[in-house]
C-alpha cells in the first residue's frame, strides 16, 4: 500500500468507502489524498471540476483505488441526496464521511440579509446535517461508521468579519454532539475538527497579508503556519479504527492559538 514517509498509515482504512465534501482543493484536497494513500475508496463532492480532475490524475499512479469525483451543489439538498445515492449504488455503504465543505467569504454584520444568512448557513451547516442523514442508513446496517465534521476555532477566538460563518461553525459543534448520542448505539462515531489558520491556496490568495500572518503567529504557540496535510492526518486518525472509542469530541488543530 502506498504510504506517506514519516507518518502513520492505517490498515483499517484500506478498501473502506470514504466520502469527502469540498474535496477538490484546500484542506479537502489534502484529506482526499491522505485517504487515497491509505488505500481507501474515496469519493469526493465539489463544484470545481477542473481542480477535481487534476487531483485525480495526480493521485491515480500512487493510489490503490482511483478516487472519483461527483459534481454537486451541496446547498441543493435534492442534488446532495442524489449524489450520495449515486455513490451508494457504485460503492455500497459509506464507512467514513468527512463534512469538509464550507465557505469563509468575509461579510459584515451590516450587510447580512435574510437571503445571505440562509445562503451562508446552507453551505456551512445545513449541508453537513443532510450529508450525515444520507449516509447513516448504510452505517446503521453495517454496524459501524465514522463521521468527521469540520468546524473552526473562529467561534472560540472569536473571529470578526464573518459573523454568520462563525455562527455556523459553532452550530457544527452542537450538531456533532447530538448526532454522536443519536447514533452511538449503532457503533457510529461522530467527531469534529476545529482548524485554526491553515495555509491553503485560498487563504494565501485572498487573506494572507503580512499583517494577518503576523497576527496569526503572535497568537499561536507554534511560530509557523499550519499546513492542510497536518489537518488531514488528524482526520485520518478519527476515521480509522485506532480511534474506535472516541466520539462526541471536538479536536482543535491551530498551533496553540486557542
Amino acid at each position: 500500500m502506498p504510504t506517506t514517509p514519516g507518518f502513520a498509515t492505517y490498515p483499517s482504512l484500506r478498501d473502506r468507502v470514504v466520502v469527502v465534501t469540498g474535496g477538490a482543493s484546500g484542506i479537502g484536497e489534502a484529506i482526499v489524498e491522505a485517504f487515497a494513500l491509505n488505500g481507501a475508496r474515496v469519493a469526493f463532492l465539489d463544484l470545481q471540476a477542473g481542480e477535481a480532475e487534476r487531483l485525480i490524475e495526480r493521485l491515480t499512479p500512487s493510489s490503490v483505488h482511483r478516487p472519483f469525483f461527483v459534481s454537486c451543489d451541496l446547498t441543493d439538498v435534492s442534488a446532495l441526496q442524489a449524489a450520495v445515492s449515486s455513490i451508494l449504488e457504485r460503492c455500497g455503504a459509506v464507512d467514513v464521511l468527512v463534512n469538509n465543505a464550507g465557505n469563509d467569504t468575509r461579510h459584515s454584520v451590516e450587510e447580512v440579509t435574510s437571503e445571505s444568512w440562509d445562503r451562508i448557513l446552507a453551505i456551512n451547516l445545513k449541508q453537513q446535517f443532510f450529508m450525515a442523514q444520507s449516509v447513516l442508513p448504510g452505517m446503521r446496517q453495517a454496524g459501524r461508521g465514522s463521521i468527521v465534521n469540520m468546524s473552526s476555532i473562529g467561534w472560540v477566538i472569536p473571529s470578526i468579519g464573518v459573523p454568520v460563518y462563525v455562527t455556523a461553525k459553532a452550530g457544527i459543534v452542537g450538531m456533532t454532539r447530538t448526532l454522536a448520542h443519536e447514533v452511538g448505539r449503532y457503533n457510529i462515531r461522530v467527531n469534529c475538527v476545529m482548524p485554526g489558520a491553515i495555509l491553503t491556496e485560498r487563504q494565501r490568495r485572498l487573506w494572507l497579508t503580512p499583517e494577518y500572518e503576523a497576527e496569526v503567529l503572535a497568537n499561536q504557540a507554534l511560530k509557523r503556519l499550519i499546513q492542510p496535510e497536518e489537518v488531514a492526518r488528524l482526520v485520518l486518525f478519527l476515521a480509522a479504527d485506532d480511534s474506535a472509542a472516541i466520539t462526541n469530541q471536538s479536536y482543535v488543530i491551530d498551533g496553540g492559538w486557542v
